[in-house]
């Protein structure tokens, strides 16, 4: 049975998507989370679909279609973010909104999009995906893991102090341009998957999985791209034996590997958190007697 699982050419593409997602959705999510925008990718995906809807409209693939309306929305809204004061949340919404609105009309207007197609993207629908979804899919993800390995000590700089990275010489702005035009290709890459809508949780909730049982950025990472390949997968493989949706399904097994790993960090943090205790007592223990034996003797008697 195992084989023909993997000798079906719709779940051998369904499965190299699911891994290509599962890396790099943490990958660009923790440095998101690190910056508290945690809710980007969710207002990137909003724009995309006027991308999708352009895609139909145009009669081009709507993968390479989003991933260009989503890099200039994530420009924008890193621009707004960068430079707008007190209407700076008004125009951002208005531009999630806008983009939602815009793919909805867009692909209603077009001869050979329809609400059918519209679900798919926005929840995800792993018998949609084509040879050239996944041959977009792969280059687009590999544009995502150059950029967070390779410039992986510059990007955590920025994400844990924008000011200090200025101060050492880092191009502080650009840099940030580029983690926004990397989660919007990371949203492209995981949408036929896990759908526009839910890719934010994809990117966020493996990280804040691994950051319950981890205490450095290395370690973070490696652990959340491990969760985010094991639901992924483990979606997938539900998929192809259950009718469930595959997005839903995927979100859901991360959210219970979150569930999991807080429930597993509690006892930890408190074992810790006794022996971080018992050695601070035992070394109050071994001042005190330092401290006796180098009393002078006069000071005894009294």
């Amino acid at each position: 049975m195992i084989m023909e699982f993997l000798q079906d050419p719709f779940m051998q593409r369904a499965l190299l998507a699911a891994v290509l997602v599962g890396v790099t959705a943490p990958a660009v999510g923790i440095h998101l989370v690190q910056r508290r925008q945690a809710l980007m990718g969710d207002g990137i995906g909003h724009v995309a679909l006027t991308g999708v809807g352009l895609g139909f409209l145009l009669s081009t693939n709507p993968v390479w279609m989003a991933t260009l309306v989503a890099v200039v929305g994530s420009v924008a809204m890193e621009l707004i973010r960068a430079y707008g004061r007190t209407r700076g949340d008004i125009a951002l919404a208005m531009l999630f909104y806008g983009g939602m609105a815009g793919g909805v009309m867009l692909v209603n207007l077009s001869g050979t999009g329809s609400n059918a197609n519209l679900t798919s993207y926005l929840f995800g629908s792993l018998s949609t995906v084509s040879d050239e979804d996944v041959v977009a899919i792969c280059l687009l993800a590999g544009f995502v893991l150059l950029v967070t390995v390779g410039l992986r000590r510059q990007l955590f700089a920025i994400s844990q102090d924008e000011e200090f990275a200025r101060v050492t010489g880092l191009p502080v702005r650009a840099l940030n341009l580029l983690v926004a035009v990397t989660a919007a290709v990371t949203v492209t890459v995981a949408m036929r998957v896990v759908g526009l809508l839910l890719v934010s949780a994809l990117m966020v909730v493996p990280v804040a999985a691994a950051q319950q049982v981890t205490r450095s950025f290395a370690v973070t990472f490696v652990v959340a791209v491990a969760i985010g390949v094991a639901v992924t997968l483990a979606g997938t493989v539900t998929t192809y034996y259950q009718d469930v949706p595959p997005g839903a399904t995927i979100v859901l097994l991360a959210i219970a590997v979150f569930v999991l790993f807080t429930a597993l960090a509690t006892p930890l943090a408190r074992r810790r958190s006794r022996a971080v205790e018992a050695a601070g007592a035992a070394g109050a223990e071994c001042d005190v007697d330092v401290a006796a034996t180098r009393r002078p003797a006069g000071d005894a008697a009294v």
